[in-house]
């Protein structure tokens, strides 16, 4: 991850004044960058056994993700801790009722300013419905590799391997 700046590049411009010489090279100040922001975003890799899979849900948007498939969640509230948006999310988005369990991977960066991260969870109550997705899978460890995964999510899914394996 690269930690130059996007910021255009200043040059310095010298002035013919009077009251400077016309050698004296002025560079604008740069005003401080203001601290990145970042958006906390959570995923679950929902987890069901016998046999051991995860759900895997095909995105329908943005268009450069449509049709590629993620770990279901979403943006963390403010106040919120990762478990309660989490539980919130897989609600809104999935209709069921969850207990989280334990971190997946660590964070992970999606562009410059959010942070993806991943935890485990089993279904309590309800099965998942269509609501942001146009489809939901429980994939086996031999089919984690049928699907299209989003870039961000790849890392985990190797993580997931050892999780179905026998």
């Amino acid at each position: 991850h690269s930690s130059r700046s996007s910021a255009p590049a200043l040059s310095s411009t010298v002035l013919d004044t009077p009251s400077l010489p016309t050698s004296c090279s002025i560079a604008p100040r740069r005003s401080q960058r203001p601290p990145d922001v970042r958006v906390s975003v959570v995923g679950a890799a929902l987890l069901r056994d016998d046999p051991p899979r995860v759900l895997a849900s095909r995105r329908t948007a943005p268009p450069r993700l449509a049709g590629l498939w993620e770990f279901p969640g979403g943006k963390v509230d403010p106040g919120e801790t990762d478990e309660q948006a989490l539980v919130r999310e897989l609600q809104e988005e999935l209709g069921v009722d969850v207990v989280v369990g334990d971190r997946l991977g660590g964070d992970l960066l999606i562009g410059e300013t959010a942070v993806l991260r991943v935890y485990t969870a089993r279904i309590t109550a309800g099965e998942p419905t269509l609501v942001d997705h146009d489809e939901h899978r429980w994939l086996a460890l031999h089919e984690l590799d049928d699907v299209p995964w989003i870039p961000v999510d790849l890392p985990l899914v190797a993580e997931l391997r050892t999780l179905l394996a026998p």
